[in-house]
């Protein structure tokens, strides 16, 4: 099985431009292949990886990726499907996300055989108006333009000349990666077909009508109850540690609905189909085990934060289960609770009833005298049942905090602050 029907068997592949021409080329030459990402945050979130998977893929079968930060593009902005026009962002804000970026797509792609990492800003702030308008706005056909979907849903509210003119920037990108870095395929999402046709087209009319150059776009990624894949209550789910910890990370995966895991095993995980049929069938006959779920956080995991980041992962996860919370590292623990609900409390130990209440985890002493007595409340792990029993915050985690469960769901994390 070739990778274009790999992609077509994980349902990778929403439109492409020419299939058999397509798969005649990588048959016989190693291309390179590319994807791009606007440096409009200073980090990716799980969105992203829907192109890079696909970019991923291909880097695994052989051939070499390309990833391009739009510097220029960026400054600019997409015109999104949103009726606003973007805020443009400072020089120095986009030169700190192009940093971060870049890092993060490293640490993707680095170690399986390495990968280009271009700037647009490097080429297209040397393009001069008169190049602009006689070499490439001469190409491209203001009704045309219009009629695409995006920018149609914009023209009603109305839409810049500075964004109306992206469409024609990222063909140019198209243009000059082919002619620099053997660049023949473009990966993106649905909504940049039209822009990656556009590429191809402008690279037709410069380096002639036998130019190999492809699109290939991906579906639109939705759960199965038709909402946006990518989202949580707690919004966005970040790539970078710091933004959504390994733990957060971890669990985004593991809650994956039984309608989506397979789906997700084929398009985020490089399991084997039979590996993957095999799970298809596990999650079938015994879903309340969650092997898919465990399976495809474990894979994600591991290929994001690597082997270090899914055992920090695994281990909160497992005192979780347990009640083991003193095991964790203060490190781990607010990692765990990042989130969560927090109070201040002070460093000085007094009884659970006054603690509770003081620290406003508890209305009042009747309910706290209430929940005590019937088991509900654990302190650092520890089930506390005894209406004398102190609470110190020096007994675990070097005095920084205690960490309370009323209930089997409800945590707070009291920060030792005074």
């Amino acid at each position: 099985m070739d990778i274009i029907d790999d992609l077509k068997w994980r349902g990778a592949i929403n439109q492409e431009t020419d299939e058999k021409g397509l798969k005649k080329l990588l048959a016989h030459h190693k291309i390179s292949v590319y994807a791009g990402i606007d440096p409009t945050g200073d980090s990716m979130h799980v969105g992203h990886l829907i192109p890079f998977m696909i970019l991923k893929r291909f880097q695994k079968a052989g051939f070499h990726p390309v990833i391009l930060i739009g510097g220029m593009t960026g400054a600019i902005g997409d015109p999104s499907g949103k009726k606003a026009e973007r805020t443009l962002q400072t020089q120095a804000q986009v030169k700190h996300n192009e940093k971060c970026l870049t890092k993060q797509a490293k640490q993707l792609f680095d170690k399986d055989g390495g990968v280009t990492i271009v700037n647009n800003y490097d080429w297209l702030s040397k393009l001069n108006l008169e190049t602009f308008l006689r070499k490439f706005g001469k190409l491209f056909n203001v009704n045309d333009m219009i009629h695409k979907e995006i920018i149609k849903s914009r023209l009603a509210a109305g839409i810049s000349f500075t964004e109306f003119t992206y469409q024609i920037l990222q063909s140019i990108d198209f243009l000059h990666l082919y002619k620099t870095h053997d660049v023949h395929l473009e990966v993106g999402g649905s909504d940049q077909w039209g822009n990656i046709t556009d590429g191809i087209k402008l690279i037709r009319k410069i380096e002639g009508p036998k130019a190999q150059a492809y699109g290939l776009t991906i579906p639109l990624m939705l759960k199965s109850d038709g909402t946006k894949f990518g989202k949580t209550a707690g919004g966005a789910v970040w790539l970078d540690p710091k933004k959504t910890s390994p733990y957060e990370f971890y669990q985004f995966w593991f809650n994956t609905a039984d309608a989506d895991v397979i789906k997700y095993l084929k398009y985020f995980t490089f399991l084997s189909h039979d590996e993957i049929t095999k799970l298809a069938k596990i999650t079938k006959k015994t879903p309340w085990k969650r092997v898919a779920q465990r399976k495809l956080a474990e894979e994600v995991t591991k290929f994001v934060h690597g082997e270090k980041g899914l055992k920090q992962a695994q281990k909160i996860t497992d005192a979780f289960f347990h009640g083991n919370i003193k095991s964790l590292t203060d490190e781990e623990a607010q990692m765990a609770f990042h989130g969560m609900p927090s109070v201040d409390i002070s460093s000085k130990p007094e009884g659970i009833i006054d603690w509770l209440v003081d620290a406003k985890i508890e209305p009042s002493k009747r309910q706290a005298r209430q929940d005590v007595k019937s088991g509900a409340v654990h302190i650092n792990g520890d089930k506390v049942q005894d209406m004398s029993a102190t609470v110190d915050p020096a007994s675990a985690f070097h005095g920084k905090f205690v960490v309370v469960r009323k209930g089997k769901k409800h945590y707070w994390l009291a920060k030792v602050t005074k």
